[in-house]
C-alpha cells in the first residue's frame, strides 16, 4: 500500500505559513494606544450628545453641573489636546524622557478618565462603565509599555565610539 506524500504545492499554502511577528518600537505602541485613547475621549462625548436633555443643558450653557464659560471650554481643550500631543511626544522624544511623560501623563489620566462618570444616573452605568474601562484599560497599557521599556547595555568601545560619531581627522584634514 503507498503512503500518501504531503504536496509541496500545500507547504507553502498560505494557511501552513507561520506568521512572522515583527517586534514593534515602543513609541509606536505608545503612539498608536495614546490615538487610541483619543478616539475613544472623543466617541464618549460625542455620544452623550444623544442623552435626553444634554443637548438642552449645552444650549443652556452647563455640562455636567459646570458652566460652559471660558475656563471650562479651556479645561475641556487642554484635557483634550494633552493626549493628542503625546502621539506626537511618544514617536519624536528621546527614549528616557519619553518614558517618563508617558508614565506621568497616562497616570495623572486615569482620574481624569474615571472622573468623568461622576454625578451620572444608572441608566448609562453601562456606557460610562464600558467606555472609562476601556480608557483605563489603554492607560493601563500605556503605563506598562513605558515601564517595561527595553533597555541594553552597551559595551564601552560602543559607548566611546558612541560619543563622537564623526570620522577621526588628521591635523592636516582639519
Amino acid at each position: 500500500m503507498r503512503t500518501p506524500q504531503p504536496h509541496a504545492a500545500l507547504d507553502n499554502a498560505p494557511s501552513h505559513r507561520v506568521l512572522e511577528d515583527l517586534l514593534m518600537p515602543v513609541q509606536a505602541k505608545l503612539a498608536a494606544a495614546w490615538t487610541g485613547f483619543m478616539f475613544l475621549y472623543i466617541y464618549v462625548d460625542y455620544l452623550a450628545l444623544y442623552k435626553p436633555g444634554f443637548v438642552d443643558d449645552i444650549l443652556a450653557g452647563i455640562v455636567h453641573e459646570f458652566d460652559t464659560g471660558p475656563t471650562f471650554v479651556a479645561i475641556a481643550l487642554t484635557l483634550m489636546a494633552i493626549p493628542i500631543l503625546m502621539i506626537l511626544l511618544s514617536t519624536t522624544l528621546p527614549a528616557r524622557v519619553n518614558r517618563i511623560i508617558n508614565l506621568v501623563v497616562a497616570t495623572l489620566y486615569i482620574p481624569v478618565s474615571i472622573y468623568n462618570a461622576a454625578g451620572e444616573s444608572s441608566t448609562y452605568f453601562y456606557f460610562y462603565g464600558l467606555s472609562i474601562g476601556l480608557e483605563v484599560l489603554l492607560l493601563a497599557f500605556i503605563l506598562r509599555s513605558a515601564w517595561t521599556w527595553p533597555r541594553h547595555t552597551a559595551s564601552p568601545a560602543t559607548r566611546a565610539a558612541s560619543l563622537n560619531t564623526e570620522p577621526l581627522r588628521t591635523p592636516q584634514q582639519a
